[in-house]
């Protein structure tokens, strides 16, 4: 078993298989009190909705092809019409309440009384609509994760997860994303050009979190396809589910034999005493979320840098940081823009709708983050204001923002830092999206830049004895790390100006 320590472990320094990755592991690609969420007039009569959009009742289809095309405008509308819940369809028109307002996600994600994580209590769950095979069943089917428990079976799980993850040395973690980052930016350094979704923002928090939970570097690219499949909710979603349970079992069985300086070893080894079924579905939580909202917040904030001249403009100019960008993409484009609230334990109120025990609750994230009681208006300027819900709140906040944040600005600051002069190879309207009921995703991120040669190598560093931890200072990095605004200083000021068309 592992060290229970509770000191910082950092991430292994062995160096990275030599044999170049493959080029395209990834595909490219107020209701009456006695009415719920699905039972309003149609509303296709109304001006600007589109039949398509809507299911029985009017109601608006979360995975309808207005959630890809404008979902800002969408969640608008619906806040217009209904207020800050709203009733919608998910796969196959089951009904559920959506929470746009920024205060009612607050008080659904604070009131687990209220609004159970348990999906055992799901309506359409006990009457049979929704069952095992469902491609809802692995997002709001119950499972032993902290995700789905409530009171203190919750607080043992989730603290064998918070604290399995802080044991991570975030200098390391940089260290660790920055290896992977100069080798996938060395294979197309030398073109010119790029399509940086596939080739670099789907492909690095994969490598990393690979590392990071424990798992074999080979299955990284068929788990990231398989957990992209399972939020999509497409009928292949439970499959897909099934092939990551399998390949986290094998991984639990192999690390009670060779443990090591990872996430699943961690769980294993800790207090909280897990069993190995517990320990897949935590694994399982934290990659499935962990590399979705990654990979998004990483490509958003890449589009973002390059289409808005003024947000760049203020990047490299120093006045904004890197971090600071980050997270006013993560008020403006929350990597997951819907998310599971819980299910009403008994019948109340909320937001002037009525709500009947059993209900399915979405929180959404998108919305709420621009609702007009808390924000001047969309894209408006959020600097040093943590307070967005681009990971929830309450006590079943995203435990990996942190690390979710550190990776998007060391994968940031690598790309930008090698490239300088990126820039959109497409007009900004050019970019295409799809949507699935959790999340908006961009379809490619095509970029030109000057060619490069790749990075010089800095010998590996020779293994560690385990019996004598390194000191802080014997573990350094490949290479020394990411200065953002230096090297922009030293690319000069007067290239960026013309970029920028002064």
């Amino acid at each position: 078993m592992c060290s229970t320590s509770s000191e910082p472990a950092r991430l292994p320094e062995d160096p990275l298989p030599e044999d170049p990755l493959p080029e395209d592991p990834l595909p490219e690609d107020p209701l009456p009190e006695d009415q719920g969420p699905g039972s309003e007039r149609p509303a296709a009569e109304r001006p600007g909705c589109q039949g398509a959009w809507l299911g029985p009742g009017g109601i608006t289809r979360l995975n309808g092809p207005a959630v890809a095309a404008d979902p800002a405008a969408l969640f608008e509308r619906l806040r217009a019409e209904h207020g800050p819940v709203v009733p919608v369809l998910l796969e196959g028109d089951e009904p559920a309440w959506l929470v746009v307002g920024y205060h009612e996600v607050l008080q659904v994600t604070r009131n687990p009384r209220r609004f159970s994580r348990d999906g055992r209590l799901w309506t359409a769950w006990r009457e049979g609509r929704v069952g095992p095979r469902s491609p809802l069943a692995p997002v709001l089917a119950w499972g032993p994760d902290c995700a789905h428990q409530d009171g203190a079976e919750h607080q043992r799980l989730r603290a064998a997860v918070n604290e399995s993850l802080r044991r991570f040395d975030r200098r390391g973690l940089r260290r660790l994303v920055g290896r992977h980052a100069d080798r996938l930016i060395d294979g197309f350094a030398g073109d010119g050009h790029a399509e940086l979704l596939s080739r670099y923002a789907r492909r690095l928090p994969m490598l990393t979190l690979t590392d990071v939970l424990g798992l074999p570097r080979d299955e990284g690219p068929a788990l990231v396809e398989a957990g992209r499949l399972l939020l999509l909710g497409a009928q292949d979603a439970v499959a897909s589910d099934r092939h990551i349970h399998g390949v986290l079992r094998a991984t639990v069985e192999h690390k009670h034999a060779a443990p090591g300086h990872d996430l699943a070893s961690w769980l294993i080894a800790h207090p909280a005493d897990l069993t190995d079924d517990e320990v897949v579905h935590q694994l399982r939580l934290v990659l499935v979320a962990a590399n979705e909202s990654t990979t998004n917040l990483v490509v958003n904030t890449l589009r973002a840098v390059l289409a808005r001249p003024p947000l760049r403009g203020s990047l490299f100019g120093g006045r904004i940081t890197l971090p600071g960008a980050v997270e006013q993409v993560l008020w403006d484009e929350p990597p997951i823009s819907v998310c599971p609230g819980g299910f009403a334990t008994q019948d109340l109120e909320l937001g002037g709708q009525r709500i009947h025990a059993g209900d399915v609750l979405l929180l959404g994230l998108a919305a709420a983050n621009a609702d007009p009681r808390i924000r001047s208006g969309p894209g408006a300027p959020m600097r040093g204001n943590r307070s967005h819900l681009a990971f929830a709140g309450g006590p079943h906040e995203c435990p990996g923002g942190d690390i979710g944040r550190a990776i998007a600005v060391a994968a940031i600051d690598a790309l930008l830092g090698r490239l300088p002069d990126v820039r959109l190879a497409v007009e900004p309207d050019e970019l295409t999206w799809s949507a699935s009921t959790w999340a908006r995703h961009l379809d490619a991120l095509p970029v030109a830049f000057t060619a490069r040669r790749p990075a010089p190598r800095a010998p590996a560093p020779a293994p560690s004895v385990p019996a004598a931890p390194r000191a802080p200072e014997a573990a350094g990095p490949l290479r020394p790390p990411p200065a953002f605004h230096r090297r922009v200083a030293r690319a000069g000021r007067a290239a960026f100006a013309r970029l920028l068309g002064r």
